[in-house]
């Protein structure tokens, strides 16, 4: 039975990353120190499967890895400082503490008896500094020269993190998997991303206008079941080993505005649109090109962005909104 570590797995993806291969009957080991995680009830209904466990560890402390045994077939490093608001307000911290776990995770990665894979999460946003100064080819492939915006700029770190944690990856002589998601979105996200703080603010609207920011600015979503699909598959592929790649969906590229008016008409919300500023240092594009991660999976994406977007909300209308629930950060 391959037994798989999963890092930050109490939220968003690291739950649905777990659920998913919890229905293949992977032998699961969830760990997180509940700094953005949650233990909801959706959590714990998880772990009550045999094969699923959690554990509470700090991975910043090199010494909390000995509560951990070295049979690890498969290692999904998904534990970071992410989010905007956390970038903005702490770059220092996203720069050197995201260091510091990869390099602990690696270590330990180094001690497993038979160690198939370690999954590296990157991040979309290393292609922003290309976008920026240069011309970025949209869709985007992986291959793509990337190129950092301005190194004082705070929410620089999170992208730098990133780029510099793929080059350790790939130096570390482990076999490692890099995977760079685009906008996942579905149950159980935090309400600070643009899909479910839509939801929010028409779902409980009290004034007749929804500002969007960043309207015209441009995107792709994917569902996160679809994302842990090709994720899962990936970290499986003998030929993904040393290789980045794409997680997302090629199309339909949408304007942030659209897809508020998607939102608007799910809702039944009579909320008038008014167009906001743009965010800054949010990029203007973001669309993946799918070829190779399509051609290393053989997986084509299932679900829809309306049905999608249906399912989203279904689950923060009956578990957030009217039950004053609460959703990972």
């Amino acid at each position: 039975m391959k037994k798989v570590l999963i890092t930050g797995g109490a939220g968003f993806i690291g739950y649905h990353l777990a659920l998913n291969l919890s229905n293949k009957g992977y032998a699961i080991d969830i760990v997180d120190n509940f700094s953005r995680g949650i233990k909801d009830s959706f959590l714990l209904e998880l772990v009550k499967n045999k094969k699923v466990n959690l554990i509470n560890l700090d991975l910043l402390d090199k010494n909390s890895f000995n509560k951990l045994k070295n049979d690890y077939t498969i290692i999904y490093h998904l534990a970071a400082i992410i989010g905007v608001q956390f970038v903005l307000k702490a770059p220092y911290d996203v720069l050197t503490k995201n260091m510091e776990l990869l390099q602990n995770v690696i270590e330990f990665g180094k001690k497993q008896s038979n160690l198939k894979r370690l999954v590296f999460t990157s991040t979309s946003e290393i292609y922003a500094g290309t976008l920026k100064y240069f011309t970025l080819p949209i869709p985007t492939p992986e291959t793509t020269p990337l190129t950092v915006t301005g190194l004082s700029e705070n929410r620089t770190s999170y992208m730098l993190s990133k780029i510099y944690g793929e080059a350790v990856c790939l130096h570390s002589g482990l076999p490692v998997t890099i995977i760079r998601p685009h906008n996942f979105y579905g149950p159980r996200m935090g309400l600070s991303h643009v899909v479910p703080e839509l939801f929010k603010k028409t779902f409980f609207s009290q004034t007749k206008e929804l500002i969007v920011f960043s309207p015209q600015h441009q995107r792709t979503f994917c569902y996160i079941d679809d994302a842990v699909e090709m994720m899962q598959r990936l970290a499986e592929s003998e030929t993904s080993i040393g290789e980045a790649f794409n997680v997302g969906n090629e199309s339909p590229e949408t304007t942030i505005k659209s897809l508020a008016e998607k939102i608007l008409t799910i809702t039944g919300s009579p909320m008038v649109i008014k167009l906001g500023p743009v965010t800054e240092g949010s990029p203007s594009r973001r669309c993946p090109d799918m070829t190779k991660t399509t051609k290393e999976t053989e997986y084509l994406p299932s679900f829809s962005l309306d049905d999608g977007l249906k399912r989203t909300f279904q689950w923060y209308k009956t578990n957030v909104f009217l039950n004053s629930g609460t959703s990972a950060i």
